[in-house]
Formats: C-alpha cells, sequence, structure tokens
C-alpha cells in the first residue's frame, strides 16, 4: 500500500509538470532539474508497469502475475514496491552486470587508436586507456583532451559499430537486443537526456541537492554510489559535471563513454 501511494503520488507531480508545459510551451530541456529528472524516472516506471499490465491481460493472469512478482521483484517490481535492503542489494546486482560490459568497451577504444589520425590524440588515448587498466582514476583534463576523437571518425555517436553500442547500451543499463538502427537512436536520446540533466543540475548546484539526490545522480551516471560517502559522490558528480558542461552536442559520444571512463576506479567504489 506504501508503494501505491508513493506511486500515485508520483503520477500527479508528473501530470502537473506535464500540464504547466503544455500551458506555458515549455520543452522537456527548458524544465528544472528536479522536474526533468522526474520525468525521466516516472517514464522508466511506467514502462515497466506497462509489461505487468500487458501480462496480466489474459483472463486469470492476474494470479500468475503476483506470484512472479513475489519471485521476481527486482525484474517486475519498480522501485516504489522495494524493500529498503532489496534497493540495496538490486542495485548492486543492477551495477554488477553493467560492469561486465567496461573491459568490452575499453577493448574496443583500444582498437580504434590506430584510426585516429592526430598522433598526439593517438598517445592520448593509449595512455588513459593503460591508466584506466591499471586502477587508476583519471583526471578531468585527460579525458577533456581527447573530445575531438568522440566528434567524429571513428568513435563519434554515427560511427559506432554494432558491438560497441551493444556494450554502451549494458552500461547504461539499457537493453542491448535491437537493431544497431535502434540501439544508436536510443543511446543518443538517453545521452541527450542526461546532457540536458547536467545543464540544469549545474544551474541549481550540486550543494542544493540532498544526499539521497547525489547518490540518485552519479547511479544513473555509472557510479555504484550505494557504497560511496557522500561528500565522495558529491566530488565525482563536479567532475562529470566539468566533463558534461564542456561538451557540445556532437561530441556527446564521449559523455556516453564516460560512463565507464570515470566510474571505473573512483575511490571506494565496490570491486
Amino acid at each position: 500500500m506504501k508503494g501505491l501511494h508513493m506511486l500515485w503520488a508520483d503520477a500527479k507531480k508528473a501530470r502537473r509538470i506535464k500540464t504547466n508545459m503544455w500551458k506555458h510551451n515549455i520543452k522537456f530541456h527548458q524544465l528544472s532539474y528536479r522536474e526533468m529528472e522526474h520525468l525521466r524516472q516516472f517514464r522508466r516506471d511506467v514502462t515497466k508497469c506497462l509489461f505487468l499490465g500487458i501480462i496480466s491481460i489474459p483472463p486469470f493472469a492476474n494470479y500468475l502475475v503476483f506470484l512472479l512478482m513475489y519471485l521476481f521483484p527486482r525484474q517486475l517490481l519498480i522501485r516504489h514496491f522495494w524493500t529498503p535492503k532489496q534497493q540495496i542489494d538490486f542495485l548492486d546486482i543492477y551495477h554488477a552486470l553493467r560492469k561486465q560490459s567496461h573491459p568490452e568497451i575499453l577493448c574496443c577504444l583500444e582498437r580504434v587508436i590506430p584510426l585516429i589520425s592526430d598522433a598526439g590524440l593517438r598517445w592520448h588515448m593509449a595512455e588513459l586507456c593503460t591508466k584506466i587498466q591499471h586502477g587508476t582514476h583519471p583526471a578531468v583534463h585527460d579525458i577533456l583532451a581527447l573530445r575531438n576523437c568522440f566528434s567524429n571518425y571513428p568513435l563519434g555517436m554515427n560511427q559506432l559499430h554494432a558491438l560497441q553500442m551493444k556494450a554502451l547500451s549494458r552500461a547504461m543499463l539499457l537493453t542491448p537486443y535491437l537493431p544497431p538502427l535502434l540501439l544508436r537512436h536510443r543511446l543518443k536520446t538517453h545521452t541527450t537526456v542526461i546532457h540536458h540533466l547536467d545543464k540544469a543540475l549545474a544551474k541549481l548546484g550540486i550543494g542544493q541537492l540532498t544526499a539521497q539526490e547525489v547518490k540518485s545522480a552519479c547511479y544513473l551516471r555509472g557510479l555504484n554510489s550505494t557504497h560511496v560517502a557522500e561528500d565522495r559522490c558529491r566530488t565525482w558528480l563536479g567532475e562529470w559535471l566539468q566533463i558534461s558542461c564542456s561538451l557540445k552536442e556532437a561530441e556527446l559520444s564521449l559523455l556516453l563513454h564516460n560512463v565507464v571512463l570515470l566510474s571505473t576506479n573512483y575511490i571506494g567504489t565496490r570491486r
């Protein structure tokens, strides 16, 4: 019942935001950080609920659905219906799943090094991959130095090949089981939304966020924040915003890869 009340409150808030957008002709990227984040999360929750609704349609299927929800709460229930312990455990499981793709993404970056035309950028990319593979957390300037590699061939968003996109989808907790065209579109959309969120958050200021909001923001961007102290989360989120707010739309492939580059070796994360 508590979960239902929380879901109903979220639905009413989402409706108020959408109504205000319609009345004042406000676009999604023009919303405040909290409004934007609420709509983003509510859409994901509704998508998961729709799946349950569809499998409940056949006669008497609702009895089976209740059993499935009890047996598979992580896969079938949204966060409103998880216990506090389940929330921590399930976030750990999801992070372990996305972390499995990290070595593959780093290997893809290593494979494209010979394709980078600029010798200086080739050296920077090789150095960055080596640092991360040896357990070093890269500095913001190390990552931003490579922004030109991610704006066009070989690592621009439109140049990524299917295996790269599948690995990046897993790192973003998106389904990799789609045709390449849809994978690219979904990665672009998801990364653009995060970029809009980052700009709104930079305007608001990290200091205005509650501890839970900080941890949720870090988790969305690739850090397993459930086991990282709040002050370290704020520091990490500040580094992320430095990178994100420096990027143009054509360079968002770097923001997508930053989910791996910036989170893999951060101090305090669980191995």
